[in-house]
């Protein structure tokens, strides 16, 4: 079977990503195109700013000009949509954060706080790159998201359900608008930027004030009907006096999310908690690696149910502390019945890592068809 041409550049494009800079000669090695095809992709690359040439290298014969990303041309945006305000961030190529701000949550009204969220990107864009428009924008959110319809289907912390991401966002900016819950684009950056690389499977959990999974099998992150996989809210693995909203109890989501964990087990905000175990405080780590345990009795069950070969955790007390991490690790050891059990922190550090889900949101989309891209060909 031949690769289409779009298949052939996102290779090329994905090789230049993880390798560069490169020669296009091991780029024809690394990806199995022929020389020449390989060259008229660079070309096309390079015309649409996506790829730079880098100083030649002088080696016997020709000297040889290795590729790279270009970091310089282009960026993407996007809104990271979280349980008490949205994050509003600009990006390079490869996804590292160039400015990001905070937005708190206007009114309890879904589309107020969109648009108030867009008009504070649009300030940001104006402040980093005057002049010049985002390739594309990422929005990402935790919940069920349909990625195909652009729609938020339900976000219990928030309350909203059938909010049309894409629809309000599109119209308030004018850009392409990619949307999907922020465990699956954490996902696509791990795997573009992060540890996962080309590994076949993965878990990725993330438990922040919801709670999510998402799962790579054959290289591909499975998304289910309506991109309703990963929900593991319900899971009755949590402290068995918490009642849901939904009236169950023992939930998982009920008893670890960030606030409500924070407010049964310390009487104050999760920021608060965190802010102490920082400085020092000895109750509050301890607080914040009981959590992690819990958390790793989840991450043993997910682990025994699809074996993968790495666990990816992001939750704050694992990516910030040393003992929480570790606490997942002895959980998932002691109780999974998989061999080996490989269990690492996100990539991405507390700071940025919301703000990374949704510019890999946009990213994905780009690396995985660079040629469909709506842009003009930049000149070099």
């Amino acid at each position: 079977m031949v690769a289409s041409p779009t298949s052939s550049a996102a290779a090329v494009l994905r090789a230049v990503l993880r390798n560069g800079p490169v020669p296009r000669r091991t780029l024809s090695r690394l990806t199995g195109l022929s020389g020449a095809a390989v060259s008229r992709h660079c070309a096309r690359l390079v015309e649409l700013g996506l790829v730079v040439e880098t100083p030649a290298i002088q080696r016997m014969g020709r000297p040889h000009a290795p590729l790279d990303i270009d970091t310089d041309t282009h960026r993407v945006a996007g809104v990271h949509v979280a349980h008490e305000f949205c994050t509003v961030v600009v990006l390079d190529l490869r996804c590292r954060v160039l400015a990001q701000r905070r937005v708190p949550h206007v009114s309890g009204d879904p589309v107020e706080v969109l648009e108030n969220a867009a008009d504070e990107l649009t300030s940001l864009v104006l402040e980093v790159i005057p002049g010049q428009a985002p390739l594309s924008l990422g929005v990402a959110t935790g919940g069920w998201v349909d990625q195909d319809a652009g729609v938020m289907v339900e976000h219990a912390s928030l309350g909203w359900r059938d909010v049309p991401l894409r629809d309000v966002f599109a119209r308030r900016l004018g850009l392409p608008v990619h949307v999907d819950n922020h465990t699956r684009a954490l996902m696509h950056a791990e795997e573009l930027f992060g540890a996962v690389g080309n590994r076949d499977s993965v878990l990725y959990l993330f438990v922040g004030n919801v709670v999510d999974a998402a799962v790579r099998m054959g290289g591909r992150t499975m998304r289910g009907r309506r991109s309703a996989a990963g929900d593991i809210a319900h899971l009755p693995v949590g402290d068995p006096a918490v009642r849901c909203p939904e009236g169950h109890f023992g939930c998982f989501e009920a008893t670890v999310a960030d606030q409500a964990w924070s407010r049964r087990v310390a009487g104050r905000s999760f920021w608060d908690l965190l802010a102490a175990a920082e400085s020092g405080d000895v109750v509050a780590r301890r607080q914040l690696a009981e959590r992690s345990r819990i958390i790793g009795r989840v991450a043993a069950l997910l682990y025994d149910l699809v074996n993968p070969d790495l666990l990816v955790v992001s939750e704050l007390g694992a990516n910030s502390f040393p003992e929480c991490l570790a606490a997942v690790r002895e959980e998932v050891g002691t109780r999974s019945r998989a061999p080996g059990n490989p269990v690492t922190a996100s990539s991405f550090d507390s700071s940025t890592v919301l703000a990374v889900s949704a510019g890999a949101a946009a990213l994905d989309m780009l690396y995985g068809n660079p040629l469909s891209a709506s842009f003009a060909p930049t000149s070099h």
